[in-house]
């Protein structure tokens, strides 16, 4: 999780990714970023979960 965050930190919002600003208000919703994240943990997940 750590290396996800830093890497999250260096290379910004993602394309797809929803910001708006409107004023005062900031909006910031990561789709695209928590699809990626949740593609590579299911993956990282399935191959450990195979090696028992």
């Amino acid at each position: 999780m750590l290396i996800i965050g830093a890497v999250l930190h260096f290379v910004g919002k993602m394309p797809g990714d929803i910001f708006v600003k409107k004023g005062n208000v900031t909006f910031f919703f990561p789709v695209v970023t928590c699809i990626i994240i949740s593609v590579v943990l299911s993956i990282l997940l399935n191959l450990f979960g195979r090696m028992k």
